[in-house]
């Protein structure tokens, strides 16, 4: 079955299109990563208008190399400044700014990119593997069953919410709430509307998660201080010795991608647990003389094998059960959407020649990100001299070009715009903004499941408990809000803990 789908996706993978487009994903990627403030989230959201005018498989490919580039990308900067270019790199300067302190910044990039590409390829067997058999395995859910798949997905809002729950179930609901506007599928009867001819399908998603993140993030770069500043950077070309230093860890590199690939199959973990969680299990598996935290390769080996390898986990259950992992694979879950295909069990039914063809492109995204990874790294060491002055003006013109071109509409336009003032507002009261993309695609898929299931039903919502594979996830979702529950209740005894020992230091 597995090998069905790679020969079904070899036609539409092989073209040239799809080969070109996945390479300067790549590059785009590794780009955006690098400079701090960006990262693949980021590069997918600017690049989204482009991807969807394309083929399936070449615009996936694209958009998924962008996520894999954009992944190891950071830890470029995370080792030549000692900025992480995006948080997945947070754990890379534990290792990798003191390795280039001692002159050996062009051995710490390459291990770092051949980690993330070997990390990447382990990550995406797991994929290819693991997708067509829990696709499978839900390929017998009917509408009670994908009810509470999305409710489930909505919990990874828990998890992303960062150090508030409430706000990030707020941001949540406010998604949901999003995707309520324009006309009901099934009653074809207008809802929030207001009379605008422009809200009848809603609100483009595209439009809308330009707004929040793209421009809301450039207006904060405004506000810095360094506009005109112009980085330091020494120019660095790894070698390919470092794919021997890096396979000298070969137990590390195994180890540290199979952590990050559980991780990213894990809705809400994401790369940041898993590369803090893998370089904290090969500290403790270090042998003597192993200096971790002063430049050790072992560090970084961890760290990047982990952080790429959650790109593969997070496609499992973003591709066979439309459940996204992280807000970039909501990202490419959205893109799926708008390029007419439903993740899922049907998917891998109906578009086999699609399924096979990402997989593929994503395997191959990590080959180019070893060969690009180490041939073009001084380009994007020059990139990063870049003065944000003329940086942002580029990217926000690249966001009302992209935005205009979904539907030639100014009113995308406007609703770019709104929706970054709310962004602006969002982040200042330290609301998360990847709960309102999941709750605005996921709110779709649970109320069609929710309205079908009740109206199959004949005894109300008991229909959720009568399907044993139903009743099974409506056990999970109640153990994940009582976890939930504890974990609010922890942060306020932590919270209220915290501030007693403060007015005691301030006391005293």
């Amino acid at each position: 079955m597995i090998f069905e789908f790679l020969n079904a996706g070899l036609d539409v993978f092989l073209s040239p299109l799809a080969l070109g487009l996945t390479f300067a994903g790549i590059i785009v990627g590794l780009v955006v990563g690098a400079m701090p403030g960006l990262g693949p989230l980021m590069g997918i959201i600017l690049l989204l208008p482009l991807a969807i005018g394309l083929p399936p498989v070449p615009a996936m490919g694209f958009l998924i190399a962008i996520f894999v580039g954009g992944s190891c990308g950071g830890s470029i900067s995370a080792i030549l400044l000692r900025i992480p270019g995006t948080p997945l790199a947070a754990a890379t300067l534990f290792d990798g700014y003191p390795m280039a302190q001692k002159g050996r910044a062009s051995d710490a990039i390459g291990i770092a990119i051949t980690s993330s590409a070997i990390g990447g390829l382990i990550g995406g067997v797991v994929l290819v593997f693991c997708a067509p058999i829990l696709a499978s395995f839900a390929a017998n859910f009917a509408p009670p069953e994908y009810t509470m798949l999305a409710i489930m997905g909505l919990f990874a809002i828990v998890v992303i919410s960062g150090g508030s729950i409430i706000k990030g179930l707020l941001a949540g609901s406010f998604g949901l709430l999003l995707a309520t506007v324009g006309t009901d599928s099934f009653s074809t009867g207008l809802r929030f509307t207001f009379g605008s001819n422009n809200l009848l399908n809603g609100f483009h998603i595209v439009a809308v998660v330009v707004g929040l993140f793209a421009i809301s993030e450039m207006a904060a770069q405004m506000m810095s201080r360094d506009l005109l500043k112009i980085p330091d950077v020494k120019v660095a070309r790894p070698g390919l010795h470092t794919i021997v230093l890096t396979l000298k860890h070969y137990v590390n590199l195994i180890r540290s991608s199979a952590i990050g690939t559980l991780f990213g199959a894990i809705p809400g973990a994401g790369g940041v647990i898993s590369s803090f969680t893998s370089y904290a299990v090969a500290k403790a598996a270090a042998k003597p003389g192993e200096d971790y935290g002063e430049g050790a390769e072992g560090g970084l080996v961890a760290t990047e094998a982990a952080n790429n390898a959650t790109v593969g986990g997070t496609l499992v259950p973003t591709l066979s059960l439309g459940i996204p992992g992280d807000a970039s694979s909501a990202m490419l879950l959205g893109a799926l959407l708008i390029l007419g295909f439903i993740p899922g069990p049907a998917m891998f039914e109906n578009n086999p020649d699609v399924v096979g063809g990402i997989f593929m492109v994503y395997l191959a995204a990590n080959v180019f990100l070893l060969i690009a990874g180490i041939l073009a790294t001084p380009i994007f060491v020059y990139v990063l001299r870049i003065p944000k002055v003329y940086l942002i003006p580029s990217i926000l013109l690249l966001c009302s070009i992209g935005t205009f071109a979904l539907q030639a509409s100014v009113f995308d336009l406007q609703v770019m715009l709104v929706f970054g003032l709310i962004g602006i507002l969002f982040r200042a009261a330290n609301f998360p903004l990847a709960p309102v993309v999941i709750g605005m695609i996921l709110g779709p898929i649970l109320e069609a499941n929710l309205r079908r299931s009740l109206l199959i039903s004949r005894d109300g919502y008991w229909i959720f408990l009568d399907r044993p594979v139903s009743a099974t996830l409506v056990g999970i979702n109640a153990l994940l809000l009582v976890a939930m529950a504890y974990l609010m209740i922890k942060r306020a005894r932590g919270a209220k803990q915290s501030g007693m020992t403060k007015a005691i230091a301030l006391h005293k």
